[in-house]
């Protein structure tokens, strides 16, 4: 039998454990992970996952954990894979998406208030569905402008409208009545 023996490159550092080698997953990422093992591991073995009412509970359970605090990081490896395969499941539900791409949404809820406004019987239904068109980001029906007009001139011009303006304002004679305040004594 012959042997092999790999070529191994040296001065590259190697992290202390396999946990350092892993990189950064969040907790849903994390949990993805861990599912797919479980399933893999399951089908492999052929042992089905069949959650218990008390796995369930304990999925829903993290799982309200996991939307109250966001940042709350569950210690996975210490729950039954039957619980992590059925809050996988769950999480996996919560976190579809029904429109690829925004402007899709956007363009339907805009059909949609449209049609309101179009077979509305009620005329405040159709009063509020055009508002809410009109609040519409490129409607904008609603919205207040303000208008600045730019003029761009020449440096030269602006020193010369500027010396204007301060001559203007040191020709003009400006008549101050002067009055003298006493505290403490009334004035008639």
């Amino acid at each position: 039998m012959t042997t092999f023996i790999p070529e191994i490159e040296e001065n590259i550092p190697l992290p202390q454990n396999a946990a350092d080698a892993l990189p950064y997953l969040s907790p849903v990422e994390e949990l993805n992970m861990r599912a797919n093992v479980i399933k893999f591991l399951s089908d492999l073995t052929g042992q089905s996952l069949t959650p218990s009412r008390d796995d369930a509970a304990q999925a829903e359970g993290l799982a309200r954990e996991m939307i109250e605090n966001p940042r709350h990081r569950p210690e996975f490896a210490k729950y039954p894979n039957e619980t992590l395969a059925f809050l996988a499941g769950m999480v996996s539900q919560m976190n579809i998406s029904v429109v690829d791409d925004l402007a899709d949404l956007k363009m339907y809820v805009v059909n949609k208030l449209i049609t309101e406004v179009e077979n509305a019987r009620d005329p405040k239904v159709r009063v509020a569905a055009l508002s809410k068109l009109g609040e519409v980001d490129g409607v904008d029906a609603f919205k207040k402008r303000t208008e600045m007009t730019v003029k761009v001139q020449p440096i030269e011009e602006v020193e010369k409208e500027l010396l204007e303006t301060l001559s203007s304002i040191e020709n003009q004679v400006i008549d101050v009545e002067a009055r003298e305040v006493v505290f403490g004594a009334r004035q008639e």
